[in-house]
């Protein structure tokens, strides 16, 4: 079953704990020194926040799924809209061992669609790119002008 996925960036993490945990009525099911996430069943969201990043406010959108199938799914959705694709296949990021790719909207909206395969102590193992931000990159749109092969890495 899908569950619909957002992630924001905050500024205070302890207040946006208290926060969501108000507006959600449920604690957050993992919290680190610089992350949470909740995982609610009504309705179903996979919502986490954190304090890595730029700007404070939706850093992307997505959907977790329970079964490889699923992802599969999502990833022939994309290509059939004709949808550029990045295949991260199975890596760590926020936390967890996932399988993911991500596609990106026609206004420059990263959505992430993956599949949690366990958790990890770190919030992921940085690659050349990752390294310098020190954060999960997601996709981002590039203007036609600069490339015809589909979403950029940026890290923020």
């Amino acid at each position: 079953m899908k569950r619909f996925h957002v992630h924001l960036h905050v500024t205070d993490l302890g207040q946006s704990i208290a926060f969501y945990s108000k507006l959600f009525a449920a604690e957050p099911a993992r919290i680190e020194g610089d992350y949470a996430k909740w995982m609610l069943e009504d309705p179903r969201l996979s919502f986490a926040i954190s304090t890595r990043g730029a700007t404070p406010g939706v850093d992307h959108l997505g959907f977790q799924v329970d079964e490889a199938t699923e992802l599969v799914n999502l990833k022939d959705r994309a290509e059939a809209a004709d949808l550029a694709l990045l295949d991260e296949g199975q890596t760590t990021c926020c936390y967890a061992r996932s399988d993911k790719h991500w596609i990106t909207d026609p206004q420059g909206v990263a959505w992430e669609h993956f599949q949690t395969l366990g958790n990890v102590p770190v919030f992921g193992k940085p690659g050349p790119a990752k390294a310098a931000a020190a954060a999960c990159c997601a996709p981002v749109a590039v203007p036609a002008s600069a490339s015809c092969c589909g979403p950029a890495k940026a890290c923020y």
